[in-house]
């Protein structure tokens, strides 16, 4: 068994448990964290994204927290535990990961939370992996290397894309099922790009993104326009089905298309936002370089996916500039706590690309959500009378019947105005 080695009072990772120990990844994107398994695995480590998704895990997350933490930390930290619990692991030869982004939003307090956690579960002998950009919690047994940054940055834009597809195919396939059969069919065949070796992984695996488009274009669709409604907000509420109720499902089943902006946009507003930073407070050049440099790097690989959806039936995500550009008047970029401007231009996004019709997902309480999200709408609606946009508040005690009938009449609404997609099937 892996000796444990403390530092400033903190667990470490050490290399002997990258040998030993199995890594559980919470399931946030299930379009995404799936290529995160293989990405960890080729790089030596052992990994497992959880699939116990019950909303009951929230209160399993109650017991250890309390109910000022925002539902996203009680879901994650109710799954960690109930995995622990009930996941047939070895509680011995186990970690956790978690993402941190250093900033001011409540998610940047996830790890102490967990932490605190863990002691009063008596799990405190269980490491806590931090991945972040800021240098923070830095351990021996883990490190963010140049090769497993340039895997992580092909799995979010593999994920981008698979969600992406997915939405745009499965509301008007003429056989029920055919979307979700090629979507596994193309996971599974992107997972090649992780086992790349050498220099190969820094290379765009254009060949796999290719073929994984024109499978979904040889699905037949039916020739009818449907609603289609924008998701956006707090960024584990946006897209996880456990913190969601299943809404994109649910949107689904009332008859729309689902957009949701691509998860890279979130990464490379948080680099924006340092970069910002610095340039106006003073801080580390080289620092401001990287990141500066890691976004152009991701805007390079995503140009080549743009290149290809251009001659397709599917929509051509918009670039980071624009989107950034879109914010300008309306929200400084100055706010970067939580979601911040992003959340106001991803709205603006989908507004100027037919899609006023927008739910805006976020945690009860979630201060920077209810500011740069809630809190623009009338001023969103001034500029954009058409926006049709309701937010939807996820919590312990929301009631799904409330949060259903407030999505519900969002649709009515979407329906009236029969509003068009935006792209030719």
């Amino acid at each position: 068994m892996a000796k444990l080695i403390y530092e400033d009072g903190r667990l470490l990772f050490t290399k002997e448990m990258k040998e030993e120990y199995t890594i559980l990844i919470p399931s946030m994107a299930p379009y995404h964290f799936e290529f995160f398994t293989h990405l960890l695995q080729t790089e030596g480590y052992k990994a497992e994204v959880l699939k116990n998704t019950s909303f009951d895990l929230i209160h399993e997350g109650m017991k250890y927290t309390h109910n000022d933490i925002c539902v996203p930390a009680m879901l994650v930290i109710g799954q960690f535990i109930n995995a622990i619990k009930e996941g047939g692991y070895d509680i011995h030869k186990i970690a956790v990961i978690i993402t941190q982004t250093g900033g001011g939003c409540r998610a940047s307090n996830y790890v102490s939370l967990i932490r605190k956690a863990f002691k009063k579960a008596g799990y405190e002998f269980i490491p806590i992996i931090s991945v972040n950009a800021s240098g923070m919690e830095k351990n021996p047994g883990f490190q963010i290397t140049t090769k497993i940054l340039f895997k992580l940055i092909n799995a979010l834009i593999f994920g981008d894309l698979l969600m992406q597809l997915v939405n745009e195919t499965k509301p008007y396939e003429q056989i029920k099922g055919q979307t979700m059969e090629v979507y596994h069919k193309v996971a599974n065949e992107l997972n090649e790009y992780f086992y790349y070796h050498n220099f190969r992984v820094f290379f765009q695996p254009n060949a796999l993104i290719h073929k994984a488009i024109k499978q979904f274009e040889a699905i037949k669709t039916i020739e009818h326009h449907k609603p289609v409604v924008g998701v956006v907000g707090e960024i584990y509420v946006k897209y996880s089905p456990l913190g969601n109720n299943n809404l994109e499902q649910l949107l689904q089943s009332e008859g729309c298309e689902v957009l949701t902006p691509n998860m890279l946009d979130f990464f490379m507003y948080s680099f924006d936002s340092t970069v910002h930073d610095i340039k106006k407070y003073g801080g580390s050049f080289i620092q401001s370089m990287t990141f500066s440099l890691i976004n152009k790097v991701i805007e390079h690989r995503r140009n080549k996916v743009r290149k290809i959806l251009k001659n397709t039936r599917y929509r051509v995500p918009k670039t980071f500039k624009h989107i950034k550009s879109l914010a300008k008047g309306f929200i400084d970029y100055g706010t970067h706590v939580g979601e911040g401007w992003l959340l106001t231009a991803e709205m603006i996004e989908l507004i100027e690309q037919d899609v006023p019709n927008i739910v805006c997902t976020q945690p009860f309480g979630c201060l920077p959500n209810h500011i740069a999200g809630k809190g623009m709408i009338k001023k969103l609606k001034q500029h954009y009378p058409s926006a049709n946009i309701v937010t939807i508040d996820y919590d312990t005690s929301a009631t799904e019947i409330n949060q259903l009938n407030r999505i519900k009449l969002m649709i009515s609404n979407a329906v009236q105005k029969e509003t068009p997609s935006n792209g030719q099937r």
